[in-house]
């Protein structure tokens, strides 16, 4: 797939890897009390479908600086949602485990190393025209 042309925001893998988190997030929260649904469940879904839409939103920026920035918001909305799953797992807080939450956690470091390769490619582009 690597020798694939990319067609659309749906041809990457950050974009796919993205959703593959996000959905992992939705079925995490379906778990939680439903008195966090206006609380971390809410900060959750929201954070983590924010890393794929601000992916799709960019790739149609006609200038590459502004495609960088959309992808940099990815990354906040990275840790934020990192910082979510963490708070999520805490002993004091307790709506997961660590156990529970690990697994996703790998999937946000893998996303994070899509995002900062796409990055680091675009900015090498840019630096050769």
């Amino acid at each position: 797939m690597a020798n694939c042309e990319v067609r659309s925001y749906r041809d990457l893998i950050v974009w796919q890897e993205s959703m593959n988190l996000a959905e992992a997030c939705y079925q995490l929260t379906m778990t939680f009390p439903k008195e966090e649904l206006y609380g971390m469940t809410s900060q959750i879904r929201r954070s983590a479908a924010s890393i794929p839409a601000n992916i799709s939103e960019c790739y149609g920026r006609e200038y590459r600086a502004e495609y960088i920035q959309f992808l940099r918001i990815a990354q906040g909305s990275l840790k934020e949602l990192e910082t979510h799953l963490l708070l999520s797992s805490r002993p004091k807080v307790k709506l997961t485990d660590t156990q529970t939450v690990t697994p996703i956690l790998n999937q946000c470091e893998s996303v994070g190393r899509l995002l900062r390769a796409l990055i680091r490619s675009l900015q090498n582009k840019g630096s050769r025209e």
